[in-house]
C-alpha cells in the first residue's frame, strides 16, 4: 500500500514539473497575441485548472475577448461566444427544441438543438447586459455542468468553463448580477490599462501586417487530468486555518472581525470563498513547480476570490471605500 502511494506521489511530482514547463510555454504563446497582462493570464489558468469560472472586468478595448479566444486556441478547447443583450432568451444559451419530420415513420417529433453553452470555454460577453431571467440560464450549467430542457438533462462537454466579461463604467441598460450568481465565479479578474511601453507595442503590432499563429500546448483530456491532480495536492493545516480566518474576518457578524468590517460590510464571504482560496493556492503552487501551497499562495489569490463576495454598506460608500480596499486591509491585518 505504501509503495503504491509513493509511486503515485512520484508520478504527481513529474506531472507538476511538466505542468510548470507547459505554463511557461502557454504564457509565451499567448504573449504572441496579447501584450502584457501576465497576472491576468496566470489567474485565468488558475481558474481553469481549479475547475472554476471567472468574471473578467475591464473597460472596452483591453482585449478581453481576444484573450479568452486565444487561450482556447492554445489549450485546444472548443470555444463559444455568447453576446449578451437585453433581448437574449434562456433558450438562446441552453438550446431549443424544434419540430421535425421523421422520414422513416412519417411522424413528427421534437429534437433538441444544443445551444452555445455546449462548449469547453463559453465566453459570456457583457453578461450584465441581459435580464436576470437569462443570466439564470447559466446557473445550472456553472454549478452542475449540465442543462435541463423539457424534462431532459444533458451533460455538458468536459472540461467546462464560463468566462464572463463585464464593463465597469457603463451602467445604462445593464442589470447587476445577483449575489448568488456572483458567488459561482471563482475569480473576479480586473484588467487594467497597459503601461506606456506595452501600449506602444500594442499600437505597433495591431496597426501592421504582422500576424502570429499560436501553437497548441494542451488539450481537454490533459486539463481534466490536471484538475484531478489539483484535488490531490496536500495542504498544511495552518494554511487552511489562515484561509478560513481570512474569510471569516470578512463577516460583520463575527465577534473577532475588525471594527471597519462591522462599519463597512453588510455581508461577508461564505464558505465557498474558503474553498476557492485553497483550490487557487494549490493550483498556483503547482504552476510554480511546487508540490504544496504556502500561506503566500493564499494571499496571492485572495483579491480575485474575495473582491466580489463582499457586499459593502452605505457607510463604505459614504467613506469612498470599495471591496478591494477592504480586502487589502484584511490582508495586512489578518495574521499568519
Amino acid at each position: 500500500m505504501s509503495e503504491a502511494k509513493t509511486t503515485v506521489a512520484q508520478d504527481d511530482l513529474q506531472i507538476v514539473e511538466r505542468l510548470n514547463a507547459a505554463f511557461q510555454t502557454i504564457k509565451t504563446e499567448i504573449a504572441k497575441v496579447i501584450i502584457g497582462q501576465e497576472r491576468v493570464v496566470e489567474e485565468l489558468l488558475i481558474t481553469i485548472l481549479s475547475n472554476g469560472h471567472c468574471l473578467i472586468v475591464g473597460v472596452p478595448g483591453l482585449a478581453k475577448t481576444l484573450l479568452v479566444s486565444t487561450l482556447s486556441r492554445v489549450l485546444d478547447l472548443k470555444f463559444s461566444r455568447i453576446q449578451f443583450t437585453p433581448d437574449l432568451m434562456p433558450s438562446d444559451i441552453t438550446g431549443t427544441e424544434i419540430l421535425e419530420d421523421d422520414h422513416t415513420t412519417g411522424k413528427r417529433r421534437f429534437r433538441f438543438v444544443k445551444g452555445p453553452v455546449f462548449a469547453n470555454i463559453v465566453l459570456a460577453d457583457e453578461i450584465n447586459r441581459t435580464p436576470p431571467k437569462t443570466q439564470a440560464a447559466l446557473l445550472q450549467a456553472m454549478q452542475e455542468h449540465e442543462v435541463t430542457a423539457s424534462g431532459e438533462t444533458y451533460k455538458l462537454i468536459e472540461p467546462f468553463f464560463v468566462l464572463a466579461t463585464q464593463n465597469p463604467i457603463e451602467q445604462e441598460g445593464t442589470y447587476p448580477l445577483p449575489e448568488a450568481q456572483l458567488d459561482r465565479f471563482m475569480f473576479n479578474i480586473y484588467i487594467d490599462y497597459p503601461d506606456k511601453a506595452e501600449e506602444q507595442r500594442i499600437v505597433k503590432t495591431t496597426t501592421s501586417a504582422m500576424a502570429h499563429d499560436v501553437q497548441k500546448v494542451m488539450n481537454g483530456e490533459e486539463i481534466s487530468r490536471l484538475q484531478a491532480l489539483v484535488r490531490r495536492v496536500p495542504v498544511a493545516d495552518h494554511v487552511i486555518e489562515y484561509a478560513v480566518n481570512l474569510v471569516r474576518s470578512t463577516r460583520p457578524s463575527e465577534s473577532a472581525s475588525p471594527q471597519y468590517i462591522k462599519d463597512w460590510v453588510s455581508w461577508g464571504a461564505g464558505p465557498r470563498a474558503s474553498q476557492y482560496l485553497i483550490l487557487g493556492a494549490k493550483t498556483r503552487a503547482i504552476l510554480d513547480g511546487r508540490p504544496t501551497p504556502a500561506i503566500d499562495d493564499v494571499r496571492r489569490v485572495a483579491r480575485p476570490v474575495l473582491r466580489h463576495r463582499i457586499v459593502t454598506s452605505f457607510n463604505a460608500e459614504a467613506d469612498g471605500v470599495d471591496s478591494l480596499q477592504i480586502v487589502n486591509k484584511l490582508l495586512a491585518d489578518v495574521k499568519d
